[in-house]
């Protein structure tokens, strides 16, 4: 108990203090040869936070959040297990809850999300309306042959008509047998011209949940043959991005009004890490992702991407 309230203090008015956890990163730094300024360089997290991780100096890192995420980071790049290091060092790493965000992220308002009835209607809206596109462009395709049928029975009448001037006339035969396969002619490619094969349609971006468990939720992305996802900071957040082999792309805190564009094509799944989900937009090719859950902070946004 006298341990706790100890660190408490520390934690809100800032006091040095001798650091195990923080002993124990700056050895493994130390031992692989690794300079605070190149430390800075692989985790983007600015030099005088990961000094004061090693001291111990947590009241100097804006939030309890951001120390767990910045100590993760540290020890990630030293070939430790943050998990691990979390385990051996529960009672002095500050707890996480979502009132331990920063007080201008907290009052982020949250964007009303449309009922789901509403939300599957806009969905198929797009194959609607290509539905009705093609009925059209078939109706007129079919009104268009009914005139090209009838233009040829008023040609067949006129044939007729010119072999009983033929009998009648033997003088004209010739010229008028010429005039008639000038017609007939004129029409076949006038008809060849005209008709013209329906091109398939382009297939439609879908982006779609397919699983929600806990903080993660996954989402599948079809129809496209590229994925490029782009970060916004509403307000402050951190976000880390990783494949499905848990290569890490990126890892750092996103100031509010700034974003984050990255090609994912190459990629068969994503899983990026968000710390603040009201202050934070994800977008996919350039369409909004909707958060199943927009309360849970932090939480895990997978995207498996099904290429054409």
């Amino acid at each position: 108990m006298i341990l706790q309230v100890f660190q408490a203090l520390t934690f809100k008015y800032g006091v040095l203090r001798l650091s195990e956890l923080g002993d124990r990163l700056k050895q493994a730094r130390e031992e692989k040869n690794i300079s605070l300024d190149d430390l800075q360089a692989m985790t983007k997290i600015q030099k005088r936070y990961l000094l004061g991780i090693e001291e111990g100096n947590y009241s100097m890192i804006p939030g309890k959040f951001y120390v767990r995420a910045f100590i993760k980071q540290y020890a990630e790049a030293v070939n430790l297990d943050p998990d691990m290091i979390f385990e051996e060092f529960k009672n002095e790493v500050p707890s996480t809850y979502n009132e331990d965000l920063p007080e201008q992220l907290s009052r982020v308002k949250t964007h009303k999300e449309l009922p789901k009835s509403a939300s599957k209607f806009l969905d198929m809206l797009p194959k609607l309306l290509i539905v009705v596109v093609i009925v059209i462009i078939a109706i007129v395709f079919w009104l268009w042959r009914q005139n090209a049928t009838d233009s040829n029975q008023g040609g067949d009448t006129n044939t007729v008509e010119n072999e009983n001037e033929y009998t009648n006339n033997i003088e004209n035969t010739t010229s008028t047998d010429e005039e008639n396969e000038s017609v007939e002619k004129e029409q076949e490619n006038t008809t060849a011209e005209e008709e013209t094969e329906l091109e398939p349609e382009k297939p439609v971006q879908t982006l779609s949940v397919k699983e929600v468990k806990g903080n993660t939720t996954t989402y599948e992305l079809t129809g496209t043959d590229k994925f490029e996802l782009e970060v916004i900071a509403k307000g402050r957040t951190w976000v880390g991005i990783k494949n499905g082999k848990g290569k890490s792309f990126f890892g750092a805190e996103i100031a509010e009004g700034e974003s984050e564009v990255s090609d994912f094509t190459a990629e068969s799944e994503i899983t990026v890490r968000v710390g603040n989900v009201p202050g934070t937009d994800l977008k996919v090719n350039g369409e909004l992702l909707k958060f199943e859950d927009t309360k849970t902070t932090p939480q895990n946004i997978t995207i498996i991407y099904s290429k054409e």
